[in-house]
């Protein structure tokens, strides 16, 4: 699935220069053919031949106009001709040389830009599932790249506002480019298994600390990519089928699963992690007030050693370094997120 509807791709102003230039050019070689041929008399092919060697200014005389309009017509056009192509060179390589500084400017534009990002995502690959991605991230506001090199996905992606690397996200070089080493996590959505194995595998080595996501075609490329160095595999295929079997078996909770995921119930979910400076630290649920002044529902706790406490009793006591759960309004979860901080909120 494309970021946006398949559509024409507009011309540049570049573009538009050189079609004029070529239009022109065959436009004089046009009405020299018609002259040639109305006064000379030349068939269609001699004529048009002859009016070539005018505009090229090539000249090999072995058609040549008899007659004296002949002579005044070849005259005329050759002053024009050569004008026109002229012309039509100069406008040529003025565009390519626009295009070539334009694009240089832009690469190094958005070098500079992609080498002051600190803490952000980078997505390799945008295509059917690397769509969804990015559109999810754009939602939430996030800062990410997108490493992508088809052209079509290029343009829809520059027309969003994203900041799009034009490379082959299987190289060293180019997850370096991107920020790999100071970045927060990466998403591997290419189509291919073996590309995202070796995505996964050099991320993993030029950051051990990277959150890697990667998606799975298919089922037996998932422990691969686990030894590789993802932390979280996806396949959309078995994710796929799983969903069509609830929405086959259990439709009221696809529903509801449905209505959360496209925000229909402006529900959502978040994971907050709890500074040691927070004042939730040591106490238990029931004594905060998550439930009863935020209307936020603590759908799981996982603990710092990694252990998960699924719907949690009132008896849990939150810790240092606790990642919640949480389900609720996305102005109650942003209050949640700064009290996880340390930081004072007003909660009224």
């Amino acid at each position: 699935m494309s970021l946006s509807p398949t559509r024409r791709p507009s011309l540049t102003g570049n573009d538009r220069r050189i079609l004029f230039a070529l239009l022109a050019v065959i436009v004089a070689m046009g009405c020299g053919a018609i002259g040639f041929h109305l006064i000379e008399g030349w068939s269609i092919l001699d004529s048009l031949y002859a009016a070539a060697q005018t505009v090229t200014t090539v000249g090999y005389g072995d058609v040549t106009p008899a007659t004296r309009n002949g002579r005044l017509f070849a005259m005329v056009f050759m002053l024009a001709g050569v004008g026109v192509v002229l012309y039509a060179l100069t406008a040529t390589v003025h565009a390519i040389v626009q295009s070539e500084l334009v694009a240089t400017f832009g690469e190094r534009r958005q070098s500079r830009k992609m080498s002051k990002l600190r803490n952000h995502f980078i997505v390799c690959g945008a295509g059917r599932v690397g769509s969804h991605l990015v559109r999810s991230l754009l939602n939430g506001n996030e800062t990410f790249v997108v490493i992508e090199r088809d052209p079509q996905r290029v343009a829809d992606l520059t027309a969003l506002g994203v900041t799009v690397l034009v490379r082959d996200a299987t190289l060293e070089e180019t997850l370096r480019e991107a920020g790999v080493e100071v970045a927060r996590g990466l998403a591997s959505c290419l189509p291919d298994d073996a590309d995202n194995v070796y995505v996964v595998l050099t991320a993993r080595d030029l950051n051990s600390n990277l959150h890697i996501v990667a998606r799975a075609a298919e089922e037996q490329a998932e422990a691969k990519l686990i030894r590789a160095g993802a932390n979280r595999v996806v396949a959309p295929t078995i994710i796929g089928g799983h969903r069509m079997a609830m929405a086959l078996t259990k439709p009221a909770v696809d529903d509801f699963i449905g209505s959360i995921t496209a925000n229909k119930l402006e529900l959502a979910f978040e994971e907050l992690k709890v500074d040691p400076a927070s004042r939730l630290v040591g106490q238990k649920l029931s004594e905060t007030n998550i439930r009863s002044e935020l209307d936020i529902v603590i759908v799981s706790i996982q603990r710092a050693d990694g252990q998960i406490l699924f719907n949690p009793s009132g008896d849990a006591v939150i810790g240092s370094g606790d990642v919640l759960i949480a389900i609720g309004h996305s102005e109650s979860l942003m209050k949640l997120d700064a009290l996880a901080k340390g930081l004072a909120v007003n909660l009224v």
